[in-house]
């Protein structure tokens, strides 16, 4: 075997082992902020309000970006078979390398409507292109569509929603701020606004506009659970608390600040919410199963022995009830 190949199989091999651990550092296969992640698994609407674009899973989204590269550095399959180097476009197509996207009955490709030469119609294709993730076309139609009108505040938001999934954070900013001058009064800009500042750790100035777009919308859960997020990075836990109820009931506001305070190590203060949840729901073998693992780890046994055994007894109740269903 020639030293070409043993150093292909090295380098993928090399790769695979990254991606892998890539992915169960990842643990929900989700792309964006933690803590974000962290109360969508509880079910609470965060982050923009972008049209979202339809993927394949986390890992295989890990893998297919280094073994593309891997192919353009070890050599293409129609050249001479030398190692071929690579250049600065093989490394603008490598960084903008689509995701895989898997299609079904259930999961089809968004349809860009043809354009019509208006703002409008270039807010629409724009739309259209950046759910499907095509964000360098998505750019250009919705600047297109500023250009032509620059009142035209939804098009300034998803400008920004493309150039913030490009990583561009200044100019989303600047995007969001244009799409609030166009009306200040749109809450879903203040919205995107927020969350953009902080995802880039502006959480001062997130909770400002957050704030602002709360009071536009008070009954927008996504807004309320984002300004709960930017709070609870300034510890304003009793805060991020009110307006996690307020969008999504007492309940969940209980467990997604517990689970946020978990992921700061601040056990003895995620205890007392989930047993503030547990009030409120008994047999919650989610709180009873978390409430059994902090008691353990802060040494009361008692405690950690008698949530189990509730805990016991809830599944038993649940598969009395499946069972009578059945």
């Amino acid at each position: 075997m020639d030293t070409r190949r043993i150093t292909l199989i090295i380098v993928a091999f090399a790769l695979v082992v990254s991606a892998t651990a890539l992915w169960e550092a990842q643990g929900d296969e989700r792309d964006g902020d933690t803590a974000t992640n962290v109360v969508a698994a509880n079910g609470a609407q965060a982050g923009s309000d972008a049209p979202q674009k339809k993927k394949g899973g986390g890992f295989l989204h890990a893998l297919k970006a280094p073994f593309k590269a891997v192919g353009r550095l070890f050599g293409r399959g129609d050249d001479d078979g030398k190692l071929a180097r690579m250049t600065e476009k093989d490394a603008a197509r490598f960084e903008s390398a689509a995701v895989m996207r898997v299609e079904d009955r259930d999961n089809t490709r968004p349809t860009v409507p043809e354009g019509d030469g208006t703002a409008r119609g270039y807010l629409e294709r724009g739309r259209a292109l950046l759910q499907e993730g095509n964000l360098n076309d998505a750019i250009a139609e919705l600047s297109r569509a500023v250009s032509l009108d620059p009142r035209l505040s939804q098009a300034h938001s998803l400008l920004a929603v493309a150039y913030d999934q490009k990583g561009l954070h200044e100019r989303a900013q600047d995007s969001y701020k244009h799409a609030i001058d166009a009306n200040e009064n749109d809450p879903q800009a203040l919205n995107n606004l927020g969350y953009s500042l902080y995802l880039s750790g502006n959480y001062r100035s997130a909770v400002d506009r957050l704030k602002r777009a709360a009071r536009l919308a008070p009954a927008d859960a996504r807004i309320l659970n984002n300004l709960a997020l930017a709070q609870v990075r300034l510890g304003k836990y009793d805060d991020a608390y009110r307006n996690f109820a307020r969008a999504d009931g007492e309940f969940n506001g209980h467990t997604n600040v517990a689970a946020l305070l978990v992921r700061v190590g601040r056990e003895d203060k995620a205890i007392q919410h989930l047993e503030a949840a547990r009030r409120l729901q008994p047999d919650s073998q989610n709180v009873l199963r978390q409430l059994a693992e902090l008691y353990d780890r802060g040494g009361d046994r008692e405690k950690a022995d008698a949530a189990r055994q509730a805990l016991q007894a809830a599944d038993a109740k649940q598969a009395l009830a499946s069972s009578e269903e059945r």
